[in-house]
């Protein structure tokens, strides 16, 4: 009997071992079965109305410390795109912008409190949809940091040719680069414009070729913006680089230059700029700014507003909780309150 039960129990261990090998089952580990040590904080009413004080009393400060630092930074914002239309041409202002009319404009701009050193000047666009798909994949990024990449225009069309001979640029978003231009005085001084280190270090040195030169841009019939100077690498052509870091919404501002000396209240900047961008097809607008900045950057009060909103809202909440927790307290784990412990009329 013995040495019949020996053969029966080793085929049982066999079974047992094939099934484990074919099981699913993962092996057991205290992190497959979630048996990790876990935070699992109970939410009383003490706790809840603290957190909602807390964040009210520090994000309050911080919004009122925001919206000191964006009133502290001085703006001069000129619109400059109907102004600069003659009156005899009002009536029809593509076709002057597309004429061949000069369109030196002059523009006055008074300094309203002291403005310290350095002073952004941007050029601010309305209207214009620079994250439309098609406008934003107009481009080679491979032929802009890589000359032998100069054939790569596949995404570039319509702007992929001229004459039969690739574009560089290629693309839709270089072909309509800004060309307005303007030259700034004070008391019959110039002051010069910095344009200098305006674009990303990042893009500057990595996402545009030391040794790719424009080649046939501009050459064909229509053209769209500016144009660039064929003696100099694109990545020494900041003005492109700067425009083509494409805006996500329709009003946005580029940094055109920098100011590099201080200007006093009351200052009369006499301004003569070049009105050659047509944003007339599309009912744009157009803007001049010069803006100084603070420790959190430029004019935006949007930071302090949400902080305060969110932090007397905070606070606010925290104050109901508490009138709640006093006038009607709640045992904390009452089973009365379970679904099932209550009456079905809500009694």
């Amino acid at each position: 009997m013995n040495s019949n039960a020996a053969p029966s129990s080793s085929a049982g261990s066999a079974d047992n071992t094939a099934a484990r090998r074919n099981s699913k089952r993962p092996k057991y580990s205290r992190f497959t079965q979630q048996e990790l040590p876990a935070c699992k904080p109970i939410l009383t009413p003490k706790w809840v109305i603290s957190a909602f004080l807390l964040v009210g009393v520090v994000f309050i400060p911080i919004g009122v410390v925001s919206l000191f630092a964006s009133r502290d930074v001085v703006e001069i914002i000129d619109r400059y795109d109907a102004e600069c239309i003659p009156k005899n041409s009002t009536d029809d202002e593509v076709g002057y912008i597309q004429s061949s009319k000069s369109k030196t404009c002059k523009r006055t701009m008074t300094v309203p409190k002291n403005m310290k050193q350095p002073i952004y000047v941007y050029y601010q666009l309305d209207n214009f949809y620079q994250n439309h798909r098609r406008y934003v994949k107009s481009r080679s990024d491979q032929q802009l940091k890589n000359p032998s990449k100069m054939d790569d225009t596949g995404s570039c069309e319509p702007e992929d040719k001229s004459n039969g001979l690739p574009i560089v640029p290629c693309g839709l978003i270089a072909w309509s680069l800004f060309n307005d231009t303007y030259i700034f005085s004070r008391s019959n001084q110039q002051l010069p414009v910095n344009k200098k280190d305006i674009a990303w270090k990042s893009d500057r040195d990595h996402k545009f070729g030391k040794n790719v030169f424009p080649r046939n841009f501009q050459n064909g019939t229509l053209i769209g913006g500016g144009k660039l100077d064929y003696n100099k690498s694109l990545s020494e052509q900041e003005d492109l680089i700067v425009w083509m870091r494409t805006a996500a919404l329709p009003t946005f501002r580029k940094l055109y230059g920098k100011i590099e000396v201080d200007l006093k209240e009351g200052e009369a900047i006499n301004v003569i700029l070049q009105n050659n961008y047509n944003t007339y097809s599309f009912n744009g607008k157009k803007k001049l700014v010069l803006s100084t900045t603070s420790w959190l950057g430029g004019k935006n009060d949007f930071l302090g507003i949400a902080y305060l909103t969110v932090g007397g809202l905070c606070i606010f909440l925290a104050m109901v909780f508490m009138i709640i927790y006093l006038v009607k307290p709640r045992q904390l784990g009452d089973p009365s309150y379970l679904s099932w412990n209550r009456n079905p009329g809500g009694h």
